[in-house]
């Protein structure tokens, strides 16, 4: 993928948005194809796609909260980096899924540290350098802060946009606009490029302005094993197989050697999938009742 190629370089702080739906896996599986390294992830919930970057040998630090495999148990891959040094050793940045989210929120409006109350009752802060105590101007109450998280490139799935790159989402919104307006390149992919007179029918979806967008490409099913509201359901199956593969790294290496490094471009992986998956996660439709805008001359 030439966006990948022009926008995520090596030693880059990347954060990939989406938090349980538009996880961009395809985009992480083309970072591992094109073989960029040392990389600093960071993400609200390092889940599958970051274990097996730190796998494929992508990473050399990880900014993140809660880490593991959502309702089944850890990454495997992520524990040898931490633990065995396996296959490169990794840093580790830790903080809660709200620090982070205010970290990514200050990068976003151009804060210089954010206060939260919160962290204080952790033990974050005897590990966590960036996370700091101080008094603040309006209270005797001391309060923990965070500096803000400005990375080289956010990628983001979403729903749709137009070809200007206006993106819309819906479903869970999360750290989306969040993670575009604070980085400094913003790859967006998109289950479908629409017309602009569809995004401008529906104005309050638009959350990634076209002007913030570095660049736009249309990858359906981009987000699988993870899902987009609408468009395809969670593939649970995988999620359980992955702590299966993930356990054994022969048994990972093989996984990616099959689905990544052997698969071309998204679209073999769909086709890959086969008829019988895709059509096991299409969703039931479920429209929502249509609002009057009203257009005046």
């Amino acid at each position: 993928m030439i966006t990948i190629k022009k926008y995520v370089h090596d030693n880059d702080v990347v954060y990939m948005a989406g938090f349980t739906h538009l996880i961009p896996f395809a985009a992480g599986h083309e970072i591992i194809r094109q073989r960029k390294r040392n990389l600093t992830l960071a993400r609200l919930t390092p889940d599958l796609i970051y274990d097996q970057m730190i796998a494929a040998g992508c990473v050399k630090k990880l900014i993140f909260s809660w880490a593991g495999n959502p309702g089944v148990g850890p990454l495997h891959a992520f524990r040898r980096a931490i633990e065995k040094g396996f296959p490169n050793p990794i840093e580790i940045e830790e903080y809660t899924h709200f620090a982070l989210a205010s970290r990514i929120f200050a990068g976003a409006v151009g804060l210089p540290f954010i206060p939260i109350r919160s962290i204080r009752g952790s033990d974050l802060l005897r590990y966590n350098p960036n996370v700091k105590l101080m008094k603040p101007p309006y209270s005797d109450e001391e309060v923990a802060v965070v500096p803000p998280l400005n990375p080289d490139v956010a990628i983001i799935h979403a729903q749709r946009a137009d070809r200007e790159g206006n993106v819309q989402v819906w479903g869970l919104v999360c750290d989306v606009r969040e993670a575009a307006f604070a980085s400094r390149r913003v790859i967006v992919s998109v289950e479908e490029i629409v017309d602009e007179y569809i995004i401008r029918s529906d104005p309050n979806k638009v959350l990634i302005p076209s002007f913030i967008v570095n660049a736009i490409v249309e990858e359906p099913w981009a987000a699988h094993p993870s899902y987009v509201q609408g468009y395809y359901d969670r593939d649970n199956e995988f999620y359980l197989e992955w702590d299966k593969i993930s356990r054994d790294p022969e048994l990972l290496n093989k996984y990616l050697d099959e689905w990544v490094y052997n698969v071309q471009n998204r679209r073999e992986y769909v086709k890959k999938l086969g008829v019988e998956k895709i059509m096991k996660l299409k969703p039931k439709s479920f429209y929502s009742i249509p609002v009057n805008y009203g257009l005046y001359y």
